[in-house]
């Protein structure tokens, strides 16, 4: 009699197969050593640049940084084994200095200065996210690109592109243009405006005000105050605290207007933007800020210990502009064409100019 064998089915013999193993993570030395290169470098640079500073100290620590950084990008552009530490550095350590200047608050002090700046930070949010729907038709840039532009200059750079892009289901190239675009002007403001509230005057407030309002990106707006002066810094990252917590709302509009966009071309609309899902978009570093602030409030921070936390906070700052200057990606910009670019540049003036105007209007420019 011949027997005959019957071959399982390829579904059954997957099923026996064993599952193959995950790779495993990656222990904390072996990540140390992959950040440890770029993160040195960025460090180093870091270093001139404080030395730059102190010799020109209008400038600051951070504005040469990223001068160094980018020059550096340009000329020799740093390789894959410096890449981790540079990323580390530009987004990790800059958050640490965000939190690190919450040792300097008050919620009391923040509650105020909140409050007393929320007429020109609505105003500003208004007239840009108005003048990039308006601009971005008249130069004929896509609705999902000139959106990430407005968000982006409007709220808080980076962090608000980020947010915005799975919502409205932007194009990867579309974030890659719109993150490119507001890097050139951040880079811009950093040089730019703490000369103008030289020019005009501003008082420390004042000035932390207007940078708060006017300067998108965290690190940009840390590292204009910076240079300005501390009280300018302490006063812009509450009122960047303030701002970034538009997200919220920003988001849930454009989550329903997607929806409802998707209805009507009779396409599946996304995921439900809940409450508790766009709450969790706020940064870490924004709430580990509120914390620090909440526990120099009680006293758990010694006075004592509020200098050296503001020099340390001041040196992040500088290592995170030197990376984000070692990452500075000019082929990306040039890829975007002139009209993102043309158009960053209009909202950047746009919000600068609404800022000052209402200042004055308010009785707070001075």
């Amino acid at each position: 009699m011949t027997t005959v064998t019957v071959e399982p089915a390829a579904a059954e013999v997957a099923e026996r197969s064993p599952t193959p193993p995950r790779a495993p993570r990656q222990s904390f030395p072996i990540k140390a050593r992959a950040v440890l290169p770029g993160l040195a470098l960025a460090a180093a640079v870091a270093a001139v640049a404080t030395a730059v500073g102190q010799y020109v100290p209008l400038v600051g620590s951070a504005v040469p940084g990223a001068v160094i950084g980018a020059v550096i990008a340009l000329v020799i552009k740093p390789g894959a084994r410096l890449t981790p530490g540079i990323k580390y550095a530009s987004t990790f350590l800059l958050q640490c200095s965000v939190v690190l200047l919450g040792t300097q608050l008050s919620i009391a002090q923040a509650a105020r200065v909140g409050l007393a700046s929320l007429p020109v930070m609505l105003g500003t949010l208004a007239v840009c996210l108005s003048a990039a729907w308006l601009y971005g038709r008249l130069l004929g840039i896509p609705r999902d690109l000139r959106t990430l532009i407005g968000v982006g200059t409007g709220i808080c750079g980076g962090s608000a592109i980020a947010a915005v892009s799975p919502v409205i289901e932007a194009a990867s190239t579309d974030v890659a243009y719109a993150i490119s675009t507001i890097f050139l002007f951040n880079i811009a403001a950093v040089l730019v405006f703490p000369l103008i509230g030289h020019a005009i005057g501003m008082s420390q407030q004042s000035f932390g005000l207007f940078a708060g309002t006017a300067v998108n990106d965290t690190s940009s707006v840390v590292a204009t105050a910076t240079t300005y002066g501390a009280a300018a810094a302490n006063h812009a990252i509450v009122v960047k605290l303030v701002r970034t917590l538009m997200i919220i709302p920003i988001c849930l509009g454009l989550a329903g207007l997607t929806t409802r966009r998707h209805r009507a071309e009779l396409v599946a609309a996304p995921a439900r933007t809940t409450p508790l899902r766009a709450v969790r978009l706020v940064p870490w570093f924004l709430i580990g800020f509120v914390v620090a602030a909440a526990l120099n409030s009680v006293g758990v921070i010694p006075a004592g210990s509020h200098g050296p936390l503001q020099h340390l906070s001041v040196f992040l700052v500088a290592v995170a502009l030197s990376a984000i200057g070692l990452s500075t990606n000019v082929p990306a910009l040039r890829k975007a064409g002139p009209r993102p670019v043309l158009l960053g540049a209009l909202l950047w003036i746009t919000v600068a100019a609404a800022s000052l105007g209402l200042q004055a209007l308010t009785g707070t420019l001075g």
